[in-house]
């Protein structure tokens, strides 16, 4: 008997099916991966399993019993709990990392009133011995970084017994070596009898603890792959296209030099480099979190400086002043965290994919104050239609779009004005692989622009560019070769569990 069993599950909201008869089945001792692009219904029925949603029609078995919980909660005392990919909600600033790892027992009442600090950090041992890994109890949940926020949220879910656990894009803020400590967290974790139910967009992640892809396409199962797992296949399948012909052909005829770094330095210290980006030419920098690559596309936005060296572009010193000046010279920048750097807050004016997408432009287009929204209309059908973005129209909010199409948004917002050099900081995060090959096509259809892309995924960086370069310690000092787009498959490691430094 499957631990848990999801049968024929659909759900509309409104005109959209967003779920047509999906299935799911998950054994214990088993990690599956849950593909699928954007809109293909993943969050919906993830949604329905944990208690946010209920189906319109279908069953939910968990040991054999017919379940429908109707919150979060719930679905946690029947045994399924999901660790979202944002992490932030985990804890709260100010509280340290044992307060955080026992907040959902002081929200139920289930601590004692009165409590020394000692019983407290007891209690949080044991919530993290039962994990099978350390955490640092004592420090500011504030000052933890991306994979040590999402450690809190997984020791606390298995705090409450789960037998099914549910992650959403775990790996998503995660340096290589932070998503090797995972993977072999969750393979403990397998050995131990929980079933996983691992949601990502990054084949690596398949590659190194999936027993099982299942594949959504349209709201329905489109295809199940096991191991040996043929992850090419995978992927089109969930796209519905060949691979073989959205892979961009590695360019040869390239134009003049954009960018030119001789001797340039991130830091004082840090040793010089040079970098040249032609027209027409997609160049990513690789490399860990920290390693200097958003420090590079910051000062060549003129958000920070170069310590050192020499810049030019189109020929010409080129030293922006700040982002106004870098923007009148051509110089374009999509930020790493869309949400905060890129999209107005919710229900604010400018949140419509219209006004998003002129923001930057707003002073060219109507230079005498006159504020009309024909253009930016016109603009936002264009580049609806160009890029593919799939939205009811140009003043739909940007926040009711997936996370691929609020990055079709963002980078609309070049599209529209092209210009000399565009600078991409980890412009697939959060985006499924549908979307990344459409991304990819747009940004490799301009012989004019120079790009340059920052990410910490290599397989993307192969993928997209024509040249990859290695950046360690705030320099480059070496150039990827260009491999196959995914490694041949090969079984997952049984990886023994390393504990964390407290």
């Amino acid at each position: 008997m499957a631990l848990l069993e999801a049968h024929e599950i659909f759900r509309r909201y409104g005109s959209t099916q967003a779920l047509a008869g999906a299935s799911l089945v998950l054994e214990r001792g088993e990690i599956v991966a849950l593909m699928g692009a954007n809109g293909a219904g993943k969050s919906t029925l993830v949604k329905i399993l944990s208690g946010v949603e209920r189906a319109d029609q279908g069953t939910v078995r968990l040991n054999g019993r017919e379940i429908a919980p109707k919150s979060p909660a719930e679905a946690a005392r029947c045994g399924i709990v999901t660790v979202h990919q944002s992490t932030d909600v985990v804890g709260i600033p100010g509280l340290s990392v044992a307060d955080s790892l026992l907040l959902h027992r002081y929200v139920t009442g289930k601590m004692p009133y009165f409590l020394s600090r000692s019983a407290v950090l007891r209690a949080a041992g044991r919530v993290t011995a039962h994990a099978g890994f350390e955490l640092p109890l004592d420090r500011d949940f504030a000052e933890l970084g991306a994979a040590e926020r999402q450690l809190v949220a997984i020791a606390r879910a298995l705090s409450d017994k789960a037998d099914v656990l549910i992650l959403d894009e775990p790996t998503a803020s995660l340096s290589g070596t932070e998503c090797r400590r995972l993977y072999k967290i969750l393979l403990s974790l397998k050995a131990r009898g929980l079933a996983i139910l691992l949601i990502s967009h990054r084949t690596a992640d398949l590659a190194a603890v999936a027993d099982r892809v299942e594949v959504l396409r349209g709201g329905r199962n489109a295809g199940a792959f096991r191991r040996p797992l043929d992850l090419d296949a995978a992927v089109e399948t969930m796209i519905g296209r060949s691979l073989a012909r959205a892979r961009p052909a590695q360019r040869a005829d390239l134009g003049a030099p954009v960018l030119s770094l001789t001797g340039a330095r991130l830091l004082p210290d840090s040793p010089a480099f040079d970098l040249t980006v032609h027209a027409g030419e997609v160049v990513a920098v690789t490399g860990v979190l920290g390693a200097g690559k958003s420090r590079l596309l910051s000062a060549l936005f003129g958000i920070g400086r170069l310590a050192g060296g020499e810049a030019t572009l189109d020929g010409a010193p080129y030293r922006p002043t700040g982002p106004a000046d870098a923007i009148a010279r051509g110089v374009a920048l999509a930020a790493e965290d869309r949400h905060r750097s890129s999209l107005m807050p919710r229900d604010w004016p400018g949140s419509s994919i219209a006004a998003t997408i002129s923001l930057p432009h707003l002073r060219r287009w109507y230079p005498f104050d006159l504020m009309m929204s024909g253009r930016e209309r016109q603009e936002a059908d264009r580049a609806i239609a160009r890029l593919g973005i799939k939205a009811a129209g140009a003043d739909a909010s940007v926040w009711s779009l997936s996370g691929g199409n609020q990055q079709k948004t963002v980078l609309a917002r070049w599209e529209v004005v092209p210009g000399r050099l565009l600078l991409l900081d980890e412009p697939f995060q959060g985006v499924d692989v549908g979307a990344r090959h459409d991304i990819i096509a747009t940004i490799r259809s301009h012989r004019d622009r120079a790009t340059l892309i920052a990410t910490s995924d290599p397989e993307e960086a192969h993928e997209v560019a024509d040249r990859v370069f290695v950046m360690d310690q705030h320099s480059l000092h070496s150039i990827a070769p260009r491999p196959a787009l995914s490694p041949a498959p090969a079984p997952a490691p049984a990886f023994p569990l390393e504990r964390s430094a407290p």
